[in-house]
């Protein structure tokens, strides 16, 4: 009867106890509940409990003397897990019962431990396991040795089984209520920090938001120089802040350098007695007692720091770390937004500087051609005022090349287009101009850019130009063809044995004929360009054409020890042009590859056909033409460089293209660095009706027209 007695009230008191402990939610309450049931029912002075969690570390405890609670430090729950009795206890899964502190090597002596104080104690420590998790450790000590026994061991662990569940509920409660606030403090700045994007704003709610969410007295945040890779605090709020802003730490010092350097956040509890604290860390006028401090990332790299410092209740939440690593990651992505928008506007700034002063005038259009914007200079040139330019559209200001443009602008939406163009003045006047235009991003919305250059100081050159050229051949035709007929007088009247004078009337007779040439180059450019059609055609061989011409850059290439290679197939039908002007064709290019190629290089001629045309090509191995100058070399006076020597007027090139392209071929190169160029021509094949015959007479090409045009 006794034992059923005993029993009754164990079951009484598990009973009680999971009452009481199971009626609050709240970790700290059921601890401490459950620590007074533990002192009242099983005895002792004091006990503690520790609270674990699933990796095994603990995350919370209550101490009780008496009926009084005290407080407890980070390292005294690390200790204790790591060398003291609980640790034993959590590592084992089982409970134990020591009678004398003082024989027992798992106890962990304090300094209450000392004999001069309360000396030996006995003590009980168990394990609270609720579905196979342990969940804590529970802990009874009383100031005498063996006042414990199996009995109390068995009642500790009875009661201790009985409340894992409610610890491991406030526990979950604990860590889910936990959650919820870091979720709302980063939910609240998110939200705070990026309702702005100016770069100071941001600094300045980052800080409040971190002084509100940790309760501290100081905050600051720095950011890394790109320069010197040092970090440089931009702002700080709280007490003596405005000791902190400029502040600089070298790279890699102190604390805040170390969490640059392992990327993650730390808390310093007790900067006294912390090695790690150093004068680095220090600021004017605030004294440090703890300090927290996290990196701020940027795509997943740190670009700064911010530090919390002096937490007004004394110690950090166990959550500050958690939430400041969040508030960082927040800030990173708010400070890099709101520098991108900072980059923009300066971006912005600086183009419309340019916008403004540029040499050029600038207008910007929509795709319907209405101007939006026009730069100082258009306003200047045309001499319409800004509000007159923005109520024309861009075809009134200018005469449009849609064929460069496309129609509605569908070209230009593509790809660039320049060509030249008429400028439409308030006055009435026109002015010449070189039209740039483009697509672009304006206001964020597509726009096309026109840029209008002033060429009409170039078009007075030209015509300068084309009045010399006019000049030059009027005035210098008929003297030269005196000096030509009397050089082949003087050849018929010297005596054959006379090999000297001979010589030096071929070198003058030369230099004549490339005097001729580029004269009637020069002439023919002139009539090309003002579209005069090519009348003087007739049929000839091509291999008759490429041996007349490399028999005439013979000597230049001799001169340089070079080697001319003719290449063609043996039978090439006959072409439809004007003799001499594709003769002057192959001279030209034929010398300019002499002059580019070094001495003793090879030079090749070679033609093809495919029945339709006959194409050419003039091979060298000199130092190629860069891809940049491909196009521009056939224009007009534009002159190549060989090596630091620059020769020639430039029109050899222009000549070529535009007598090629009057014949109806085509004209184009191929060319490697160092590795030589290949011009390529074609010419159409002449249309067979009756034979005919070729003849050469005094050393010139004539030819007894047997064919017709081709377009006849």
């Amino acid at each position: 009867m006794a034992q059923e007695d005993k029993n009754k009230a164990l079951l009484e008191l598990l009973i009680g106890v999971s009452r009481e402990v199971a009626s609050a939610l709240d970790l700290r309450t059921v601890l401490q509940r459950l620590l007074f049931a533990v002192l009242q029912n099983v005895g002792g002075e004091r006990a503690s409990i520790m609270v674990i969690d699933d990796t095994g570390k603990p995350v919370d405890a209550t101490i009780i003397y008496g009926k009084q609670f005290h407080e407890h430090t980070t390292q005294q729950l690390k200790e204790t897990i790591e060398r003291g009795l609980a640790g034993w206890v959590v590592k084992n899964r089982k409970a134990a019962l020591i009678k004398d502190t003082s024989q027992d090597e798992r106890w962990l002596r304090r300094a209450d431990d000392e004999i001069e104080r309360t000396g030996a104690k006995s003590a009980i420590c168990v394990p609270l396991i609720s579905r196979k998790q342990l969940v804590g450790v529970l802990t009874l000590v009383h100031s005498t040795p063996n006042v414990f026994d199996q009995t109390h061991l068995e009642l500790m662990q009875a009661i201790a089984d009985q409340a894992s569940i409610a610890v491991l509920n406030a526990r979950l409660y604990s860590e889910s209520q936990r959650t919820a606030r870091v979720m709302s403090a980063l939910a609240e700045g998110a939200e705070t920090m990026n309702s702005s994007l100016e770069l100071q704003e941001v600094w300045r709610k980052i800080l409040h938001q971190t002084m509100q969410a940790l309760q501290v007295e100081t905050v600051a945040l720095a950011l890394i120089d790109h320069l010197d890779a040092d970090l440089v605090f931009h702002a700080a709020a709280g007490g003596n802040s405005a000791n902190i802003s400029g502040r600089r730490i070298a790279r890699g010092q102190g604390l805040a350098g170390l969490v640059i350097q392992n990327g993650r956040g730390l808390v310093v509890p007790n900067v006294s007695v912390d090695t790690r604290y150093g004068e680095a860390d220090q600021f004017k006028g605030i004294e440090m007692r703890a300090i927290a401090i996290v990196p701020i990332q940027s795509q997943g790299k740190p670009i700064g720091v911010l530090e919390a410092i002096n937490p007004l209740s004394g110690a950090f939440d166990p959550d500050a770390l958690l939430v400041m690593a969040g508030l960082g990651s927040l800030a990173g992505s708010a400070i890099q937004n709101a520098q991108f928008l900072e980059q923009v506007k300066n971006a912005h700034s600086r183009y419309r500087e340019l916008f403004e002063d540029s040499v050029d005038p600038i207008l910007i259009t929509d795709w319907e051609g209405k101007i939006l914007e026009a730069n100082r200079q258009a306003v200047a040139l045309s001499g319409f005022t800004n509000e007159q330019l923005h109520a024309l559209s861009i075809d009134q200001l200018h005469q449009v090349n849609w064929d460069k443009t496309g129609a509605k602008f569908s070209t230009l939406k593509q790809k660039n287009c320049v060509y030249e163009s008429t400028l439409h003045l308030q006055n009435g006047g026109a002015l010449p101009v070189e039209v740039h235009a483009r697509r672009v991003e304006f206001n964020e919305i597509a726009s096309a850019q026109w840029i209008l250059r002033d060429i009409s100081e170039r078009k007075e050159l030209d015509a300068l130009r084309d009045d010399m050229t006019a000049m030059i051949y009027h005035d210098l035709r008929s003297p030269l063809g005196n000096i030509v007929s009397s050089l082949d007088m003087m050849s018929t009247l010297l005596p054959n044995k006379d090999n000297t004078l001979h010589a030096m009337l071929t070198i003058a007779a030369n230099s004549t004929g490339r005097i001729q040439r580029l004269i009637n180059s020069l002439l023919d450019i002139s009539r090309l360009e003002a579209g005069h059609q090519i009348v003087e055609q007739q049929a000839i061989d091509p291999l008759v054409l490429m041996n007349e011409a490399v028999r005439d850059v013979q000597p230049n290439a001799t001169a340089r020890t070079q080697t001319l290679e003719k290449k063609a197939n043996s039978v090439l039908p006959l072409i439809w042009v004007d003799v001499d002007m594709i003769h002057r064709v192959l001279i030209n290019l034929l010398e300019n590859a002499i002059k580019f190629t070094p001495v003793e290089g090879r030079i090749e001629i070679g033609a093809t056909t495919n029945g339709q045309s006959v194409k050419f090509w003039i091979r060298d191995n000199g130092p190629g033409i860069p891809e940049a100058d491909r196009e521009r070399i056939f224009e007009k006076f534009t002159r190549l460089r060989g090596g630091s020597r620059t020769t020639g007027l430039g029109v050899g090139l222009a000549f070529c293209r535009l007598a090629v392209i009057g014949h109806g071929g085509q004209i184009w190169l191929d060319s490697e660095p160092n590795q030589g160029t290949t011009f390529w021509l074609t010419l159409p094949v002449a249309q067979k009706k009756t034979t005919g015959q070729i003849k050469r007479q005094t050393g010139r090409l004539t030819i007894k027209p047997t064919f017709t045009d081709p377009q006849q």
